[in-house]
């Protein structure tokens, strides 16, 4: 009896404590030498199927794990298959100034291959179509002198556009050529950027990276403070005490938007170094009320993911969830103009979209308050109405 209860027990511990522990075969030291304690080939490997199944069921049972394993992975594979499934031949948008005889003489199938990688528009307000290049409302403007010279007028904002309109518009004047068999060229082409020669890469980088990290920082900043102050009791005890929950709001939104302000005044000194060669152009100043009207919105985004999470493991996967798709959407990487339209209509109501518009604005383009102040007052509004949102699901205490 004695031997068949020392063959029962087999660790000290609980009930509870055994009841947990995953089932793994007991090895036997039969199949090698005396006293060796190795267990036998056979036992080895029941021992590690067994651990392997113990340890595949703990994976599927943990639902964070498998979403952020399997699940995450695949959202960037479509979205990135989505944005980039017509990156082969970017569309460009041009306008042409009165009459261009190399692309006025494109007809038929030539015309439609030619729509298919330029949006033309005729206009005869040169001036304003320098302007909207200039914007980043339109890619290049395209005019013809009395001498057979061909003017375009491109944005250096996106290389790889730049390089695809001056490489159509460049072909369409070639074969022009080419048809007049026998005579000298009749056309050529200048094409010069609208903005400065001597303007670096930097110069549209900036406000996208500078957007991308104003969101992450304040998404993240508020939804893992919210949730680490509810565990730890933080917030029952600030209720409890003699001040007003404004004051602590206030406190909070004032720490994030002096985060912000650091953030922005790192990245101004560096990308301005003779190094990166960032120059600023415009009312540049207006980044300053931008990213703090963009602070207040996206810590709204921050409050309703720690409102609706309970550790802070899920407020750090919600945040990311959120931070990283709008990133890609809103152009803080790359330009949305080659995405689908209904793509498209999502980045217009993602307010880092806003925020890189008007940054890229206002700092690289010559903008002014009338390009600043639509977009303060939309992400304004947008916080208000988060921040409505996420007052519903918000509380003091773990349930």
């Amino acid at each position: 009896m004695s031997a068949e209860r020392s063959d029962a027990v087999s660790e000290p511990g609980t009930g509870a404590q055994a009841a947990e522990a995953p089932a793994v075969p007991a090895q036997r030291t039969t199949g090698g030498p005396a006293g060796t304690g190795r267990a036998a080939p056979e036992e080895r490997a029941s021992a590690f199927l067994s651990l392997s199944r113990v340890m595949i069921v703990s994976f599927l049972r943990d639902r964070t794990a498998v979403f952020f394993v399997l699940v995450f992975p695949l959202m960037f594979l479509l979205l990135f298959g989505t944005l980039l499934k017509g990156a082969g031949s970017p569309h460009a948008k041009v306008a042409q100034v009165g009459a261009v005889q190399v692309l006025d003489a494109v007809q038929g199938e030539g015309r439609a291959e030619l729509e298919k990688v330029l949006s033309i528009t005729r206009t005869d307000d040169a001036a304003d179509a320098l302007a909207k290049v200039r914007k980043g409302d339109l890619d290049a403007v395209v005019q013809q002198g009395p001498d057979g010279k061909v003017e375009l007028r491109f944005s250096a904002a996106d290389q790889v556009r730049a390089g695809s309109v001056q490489g159509i518009v460049n072909s369409v004047v070639q074969q022009a050529n080419q048809a007049a068999t026998g005579r000298p060229a009749a056309f050529t082409l200048e094409a010069v950027q609208v903005e400065d020669n001597s303007l670096k890469p930097i110069q549209f980088l900036t406000p996208g990276l500078l957007g991308w990290a104003v969101a992450t920082g304040a998404v993240f900043g508020a939804s893992l403070t919210l949730v680490s102050w509810r565990q730890k009791k933080v917030l029952r005890r600030l209720r409890l005490a003699p001040v007003g929950a404004g004051s602590i709001i206030l406190s909070r939104v004032s720490v994030s938007i002096l985060t912000a302000l650091a953030q922005t005044t790192v990245f101004l000194l560096v990308a301005t170094t003779p190094y990166f060669g960032l120059k600023l152009t415009g009312d540049w100043w207006l980044i300053v009320p931008l990213v703090v009207c963009a602070t207040i919105a996206f810590m709204s985004i921050g409050l309703l993911a720690g409102s609706l999470a309970k550790t802070e493991e899920a407020a750090n996967g919600i945040s990311q969830i959120i931070v990283l798709p709008m990133s890609f959407l809103s152009g803080s990487f790359f330009p949305m103009d080659d995405a689908p339209a209904w793509l498209r209509t999502i980045s217009d109501a993602l307010p880092l979209k806003h925020l890189v518009s008007a940054s890229q604005s206002v700092l690289t383009r010559g903008g002014g308050l009338s390009d600043a102040l639509p977009t303060m007052g939309g992400l304004l509004l947008f916080a208000a109405v988060l921040t409505a949102i996420a007052s519903r699901f918000f509380r003091w205490e773990d349930a």
